[in-house]
């Protein structure tokens, strides 16, 4: 990549930068993730001004800068305006971008990532289904790193389980560091054996030096999940189950299920910032337009 090169790619974060410039993010389909400057974007008249906005997706003519290139012709191929009159919508856009940021790479193509971004924005464009369709495609990010939790089988007996909807007390565990559902019997050991926090020491534990996420650091490192909430987790790998699940049943928008989904997200947040060892910023935001202010913690 030299010179002057073509890309195809949609702008995940932007910056004002200078008297009138703009500071673009874009996550590629041949190059990956690459910073340019959008020179002029943010003038009343300039031509790059929609095409360098939040979320859009553009074929791009870049000059390759020293420190950073330079966007000199841009042709909007799709953008979401839908995201942008709901703040919940843009909210989860953000919160997509965010994750997609985390394990996007530079000067490698990232065309399943660039795909699998411009799919759920425009699930979550057009759904009623806002944080299910978020839900979704955070569980498709992960997979796509390669990092999906285990939401079949227990991760430490490798039994399959199967939840019982029919019992309103049916319960089963989740732990963070193990890497997907676990037994309650087993969700109690790992419990027991949990890292104390030591006082009047410096030192941190074998297993908190090894990741800069560690489990006492984590709120939410063991939490239990109903029936309703692993049966709809175990679901999340099929490609178009919120669709299909809206078509067969509008139950999906009722209170339980928006409670089941609030649980499952904070689940997958908690698992993916554990895993790629970084927090999440815009979750606070998710927080406050999807948590009731009287939510309880998914936490037992």
């Amino acid at each position: 990549m030299s010179g002057t090169y073509k890309a195809t790619g949609i702008n995940l974060k932007t910056t004002p930068s200078g008297e009138s410039d703009r500071l673009l993010t874009i996550l590629t389909e041949e190059f990956g993730l690459i910073r340019a400057i959008a020179p002029g974007a943010r003038k009343h008249k300039s031509s790059l001004g929609g095409r360098s906005g939040l979320f859009v997706v553009n074929q791009l003519l870049i000059v390759q800068g020293r420190s950073l290139d330079k966007v000199i012709q841009a042709e909007s191929l799709e953008s979401y305006p839908g995201l942008s009159q709901s703040l919940s919508k843009l909210t989860a856009g953000q919160y997509l971008a965010e994750l997609a940021l985390c394990q996007a790479l530079s000067n490698q193509p990232q065309a399943d990532l660039l795909y699998l971004m411009r799919e759920h924005l425009s699930r979550i464009e057009k759904s009623p289904a806002t944080l299910a369709c978020l839900t979704h495609a955070s569980f498709h990010l992960l997979a796509l790193a390669g990092i999906t939790p285990q939401v079949q089988e227990c991760c430490l007996t490798r039994r399959v389980i199967t939840p019982d909807l029919d019992d309103p007390n049916w319960r089963i565990g989740f732990s963070v560091v193990s890497g997907g559902i676990v037994q309650l019997a087993e969700l109690e050991n790992l419990s027991s054996s949990r890292p104390q926090k030591k006082s009047n020491t410096s030192s941190s534990t074998t297993s908190e030096a090894s990741n800069g996420f560690s489990a006492q650091k984590h709120p939410d490192w063991l939490t239990q999940l109903n029936a309703l909430e692993l049966w709809l987790l175990q679901q999340l790998a099929q490609p178009n189950f919120i669709e299909e699940l809206l078509q067969a049943n509008e139950m999906i928008l009722e209170p339980v299920y928006h409670q089941a989904w609030l649980s499952i997200e904070r689940v997958l947040r908690h698992y993916a910032q554990y895993h790629l060892d970084r927090p999440i910023r815009s979750a606070a935001l998710i927080d406050a337009c999807f948590a009731p202010a009287n939510a309880p913690s998914p936490c037992p």
